[in-house]
């Protein structure tokens, strides 16, 4: 089994696995569950802090809604990692994206949690989401780089994997060219990532293609896309993510005004021109249960 069929059969057998199936994909029962959103705030490059809810102005479908701010402190951080391993990425590059890997993991606390995803011409789940951050360290040693590259199905499986009711879920996908195995389109993912509330940052190296579509996927979940020099600045990638995630602000609000179902296009804004929101484009409502 190879090729396409063979990248098709792994993603399946990650995203049908318990807790990770497509169609557990959420929907949102607005006037009763409380929408969140994470929001980065930045002027001139800068990220500001230390804002209040009342400082945000949010409109879902175009009405304004009443929002209090939640102390993202409060919750546990969901990291996903979902990197490329293909076999551009032997000898020295897969030493740095090892170190840059560790490098961010070391920076979570006791009630968070991380997973590893790795994509070349398959998929591999390596390892859901633990506390046990020495999993993620084991595994990364026994990773073996080959292969063409699957980004577009290894950032599906790893949003997939992501999805939880509890906890603030970050995505990093790192991959250094352009994607030439994958089984799933583009518009498949960057659908899935409308109607997921994780925040999906991507790291690629600069002069590649791929940035094409980690740019839609950063845009629509409300992240950012880092293009490095080459993988010797992947561990400053990936910290730099980890801590700009951590400066964002979790707002929360149950829609009121809006129809329950249907795609609802969320737009934030800060009063006061004091900075520029960046957050995730909208959710798809379901009915009221």
């Amino acid at each position: 089994m190879k090729g396409a069929r063979l990248a098709a059969w792994v993603v399946v057998s990650v995203l049908c696995a318990p807790g990770t199936g497509a169609q557990d994909q959420p929907t949102f029962a607005t006037g009763v569950e409380a929408i969140r959103l994470d929001v980065l705030v930045t002027n001139r490059d800068e990220i500001v802090v230390g804002l209040g809810a009342g400082d945000f102005e949010v409109r879902d479908n175009g009405v304004l809604q009443d929002v209090t701010l939640v102390s993202a402190e409060e919750l546990p951080l969901n990291v996903i990692l979902a990197l490329d391993t293909s076999g551009s990425v032997a000898g020295e590059p897969l030493e740095h994206l090892r170190t840059a890997a560790r490098a961010l993991i070391a920076r979570l606390e006791a009630d968070d949690q991380a997973g590893l995803v790795t994509f070349s011409h398959e998929v591999e789940l390596r390892e859901r989401l633990t506390g046990d951050f020495s999993r993620i360290g084991n595994a990364l040693a026994l990773v073996e780089p080959e292969g063409e590259t699957a980004v577009i199905d290894g950032s599906y499986a790893a949003l997939m994997l992501g999805e939880t009711d509890i906890g603030r879920d970050l995505l990093l996908v790192f991959s250094d060219g352009v994607d030439t195995a994958s089984w799933l389109t583009r518009e498949q993912v960057l659908d899935a990532a409308r109607r997921s509330d994780v925040v999906a940052y991507g790291v690629s190296v600069l002069g590649t293609e791929e940035p094409g579509f980690l740019g839609r996927l950063t845009q629509i979940t409300g992240g950012s896309l880092f293009e490095v020099e080459s993988t010797r600045d992947l561990t400053s990638a990936f910290v730099g993510i980890f801590d700009q995630f951590r400066n964002r602000y979790l707002l929360s609000y149950s829609p009121q005004g809006v129809a329950p179902e249907g795609w609802h296009r969320i737009d934030v804004k800060v009063k006061n021109g004091r900075g520029l929101a960046r957050v995730r484009a909208g959710y798809v409502g379901g009915p009221s249960r």
